[in-house]
């Protein structure tokens, strides 16, 4: 596992398969260090979020249903 540096706070980079996944726990101790679970559901619970990850599926999902995803997209 590597660190980067952003903005003074460590965040964790492991590679698995020839990716690089960051930690979202790492970045959400920039935003409150104390309860960073919290950022991380208001982050999860956006329009946004669900939009990029429905557009993220579809490229890398081939089973990924749209159909079925348009359900939770509101």
């Amino acid at each position: 596992m590597k660190k980067i540096n952003a903005l003074g706070f460590n965040i964790s980079v492991i590679r698995k398969d020839n990716e690089d996944y960051i930690s979202l726990t790492d970045m959400a101790k920039f935003k409150n260090s104390e309860t960073t679970g919290i950022v991380i559901v208001n982050w999860l619970s956006t329009k946004y979020t669900t939009q990029f990850m429905g557009a993220w599926e579809q490229v890398h999902n081939p089973n990924f249903n749209v159909m079925e995803f348009n359900n939770i997209n509101i």
